[in-house]
């Protein structure tokens, strides 16, 4: 049974490893019988097999998933750290792993789903014989433009199949792509194609979210003016069109310079380009970090070491067969969307969805009839997405006759409340969770459970991945055992296949970044001399399981106790009329940093001020006294990114009187001058 959450604490109480881990312990879940019995990870030797003795020559275990043109020599080499090599002396091409070594049996699989966002146009279904001749075709296509093994292009386009067909084709070449979120701007667009030095922009002329057609072909006019004018000039924009034939932008094309993908295809139908053979530690793509400030930084994914690491998590934590119908509703401009849409998947053979648009679009019911319509029966997903859907219309999923087998959340902390909606209305009791935590630059997931050997646990991530040496530091680098009740930092002692091989263009930014922090000597060619420093605060209990608590820069420092932001959002969307909250720190004279909260409301529900006064019970009676909230905000509505995540740093100036920057790029701009007056005006919200 749970832990009884203690609630009688008074402000000279509370320590700070108190508050770091309020959430009580939850109860277990586990999997169902049916499930185990078709798992593809049943093995309970597993660990043992992975144990640091047999370190790093477990791996293989690993790699073993993938065809090789050429074996490796060396699992891995430190010579050079933290820059570490995996694979050593193997050869491979990961186009031809996702694609080619699958058409002897599959063939006439689908490899992806295409669902547009408009409900009146059919499904499109893309069979692994369909996706290799137009990969193939791009790939010629890109290689009539002079592209070779290690140039670098930038892709930034939506949710379309032409979207992974494009990265493949890269692969196919050696072309090492970066993709661009499409929610983002042409000046985002530019700083990234700049530092990876792409001279050929890939972009499409418009596609459909939350009912309208947007022109996205302006914002790569907006990334060639703005690359002119840093001096680093895109020389080439290649244009795909959403339908065939019909221009759906008013951005002139420009003669010389733009140029529409499907006339050039016209002279390479039925290309066939043979796979180029790359070093396991080539370079396949470049990831860039979205950081509000600061040049973004670039991360390297290798070819060999990535995609063994997405193809055993693809078929081993998310339990992929083949015969599955698979969907991540992630966006492929992001690692999720890389590493668990196209390459770990493709690589297993999957059967993928991609949907164009919003999930809520045109209602709260349009992921469950996508998943009752085309059987889907794995369903990958962020605490965002759940908590939009759960807010929209809650008893949704009920509605709809599709049962998933396997369900995962991914992106950031899940609260315990929303895991258990999740679980029960979602998964309708019959699905296993895991609850994935890791990062753009680990490449694929790090702690979770292994589906049919591991209970489930309301809010926590689970153990380390098989391989994976994780540990809770303090900040002097003293290790905090399991089950000592305190937080600390995250860090993982070892390299793994799919980590970053580094910062593009900046090494001495990754290792500051990174590694610094716990490395005593910068010449020791031990890799235990070098824990990989996550930046994200995590408790570790005594059962092994991590819970991960947000990042070191999110937690709030009151009156010397460490709050983390994820536990005290949390603890509000334990009120029952809240459907989302965020908390983001207000400058204090006397405390020096205080909370202040931001809610909005589940459907038939207005703000009052017993609403309020039922948040900061719920602060005070899980957390504590300390974490009293200065002012507590129900809004109409959190401002979010286009990929659904709220934007904490939006909030965080307006409650410190702060210019918000440029919201333009929001998927709902408008509520920001709303909160903004809320705040500062007649209505703001006194403390408590």
């Amino acid at each position: 049974m749970a832990d009884e959450i203690r609630t009688d604490y008074t402000e000279a109480e509370v320590t700070e490893a108190e508050v770091a881990v309020h959430w009580g312990e939850e109860d277990y879940y586990y999997p169902p019988m049916h499930f185990i019995a078709q798992a593809n990870m049943t093995d309970e030797t597993i660990y043992e097999r992975f144990s640091e003795e047999n370190f790093p020559e477990c791996f293989k275990e690993y790699a073993d998933l993938l065809d090789w043109d050429q074996y490796w020599h060396t699992t891995l080499d430190t010579s050079n750290p933290p820059f570490w090599k995996w694979f050593v002396g193997g050869k491979l091409n990961a186009c031809y792993n996702c694609v080619d070594r699958h058409l002897p049996k599959y063939r006439n699989k689908a490899a992806f789903i295409f669902v547009p966002e408009p409900e009146d146009e059919p499904h499109l279904v893309l069979t692994y014989q369909e996706l290799f001749v137009r990969v193939n075709e791009v790939a010629a296509m890109l290689q009539s433009l002079g592209l070779k093994a290690g140039d670098r292009v930038t892709i930034h386009m939506p949710m379309v199949l032409e979207l992974p067909i494009t990265m493949l084709a890269c692969a196919r070449l050696g072309v090492i792509h970066s993709v661009v979120f499409a929610g983002f701007s042409g000046k985002a667009c530019a700083e990234r194609a700049v530092d990876s030095g792409s001279k050929i922009l890939i972009t499409m002329d418009g596609y459909y979210r939350n009912g309208k057609m947007l022109d996205h072909k302006v914002k790569a006019d907006e990334a060639v003016q703005v690359a002119a004018e840093m001096g680093s000039p895109i020389e080439k924009v290649l244009v795909w069109r959403r339908y065939p034939r019909q221009y759906q932008s008013k951005a002139p094309m420009v003669e010389g310079r733009d140029v529409f993908v499907d006339d050039l295809l016209k002279a390479h139908r039925g290309a066939r380009v043979k796979p180029v053979s790359m070093p396991a530690e080539a370079p396949l793509f470049l990831m860039y970090t979205s950081g509000t400030t600061g040049k973004p930084k670039g991360h390297v994914h290798s070819t060999g070491g990535y995609l063994a690491y997405t193809a055993w998590t693809s078929k081993n934590i998310q339990d992929i067969h083949p015969e599955d119908v698979y969907w991540c509703m992630a966006d492929i401009g992001w690692i999720t969307g890389h590493s668990y849409i196209v390459y770990g998947p493709l690589a297993v053979a999957a059967t993928s969805v991609i949907y164009e648009g919003v999930p809520t679009y045109p209602d709260a019911g349009r992921p469950w009839r996508i998943a009752e319509q085309l059987g889907v029966n794995i369903f990958h997903t962020s605490p965002t997405a759940i908590r939009m859907l759960r807010k929209a219309d809650p008893e949704a999923p009920l509605r709809y006759n599709y049962e998933f087998k396997h369900m995962t959340t991914v992106g950031e902390p899940i609260e315990p409340d929303v895991w258990r909606w999740y679980f029960h209305v979602v998964g309708k009791e019959r699905a296993v969770i895991v609850d994935t935590w890791w990062q753009t630059e680990t490449g694929g997931f790090l702690c979770t459970t292994i589906p049919a050997l591991h209970p489930m646990k309301p809010g926590s991530a689970g153990p380390a991945l098989p391989g994976i040496y994780a540990a809770i530091l303090d900040d002097e680098g003293n290790e905090i055992p399991p089950g000592a009740g305190k937080a600390g930092n995250i860090v993982i002692r070892n390299p793994w296949p799919s980590i970053t091989q580094g910062i593009w263009g900046d090494p001495d930014r990754f290792i500051n970044t990174y590694y610094a922090k716990y490395n005593k000597d910068p010449n020791s060619k031990d890799w235990r001399d070098w824990p990989y420093f996550a930046g994200d605060a995590a408790t570790q209990a005594a059962d092994g399981y991590f819970r991960i608590l947000g990042r070191v820069d999110d937690v709030i420092n009151v009156a010397g106790h460490r709050l983390g932001t994820k536990e005290l959002e949390s603890a509000v969307l334990t009120v029952e009329a809240v459907a989302e909250a965020a908390v983001v720190p207000r400058h204090d004279e006397v405390k020096g940093r205080v909370p202040d909260v931001y809610a909005s409301l589940k459907p038939g529900y207005e703000p009052s001020e017993e609403i309020r006064q039922e948040i900061v019970r719920a602060i005070e009676t899980i957390i504590g006294k300390i974490a009293r909230p200065k002012n507590v905000y129900i809004v109409p509505d959190l401002p979010k990114t286009r990929s659904g995540k709220i934007m904490r740093r939006v909030l965080a100036a307006i409650s410190n009187g702060h210019d918000v920057g440029d919201v333009t790029t929001l998927a709902n701009p408008e509520v920001v001058e709303v909160i903004r007056q809320m705040v500062q005006g007649d209505e703001l919200a006194e403390a408590f």
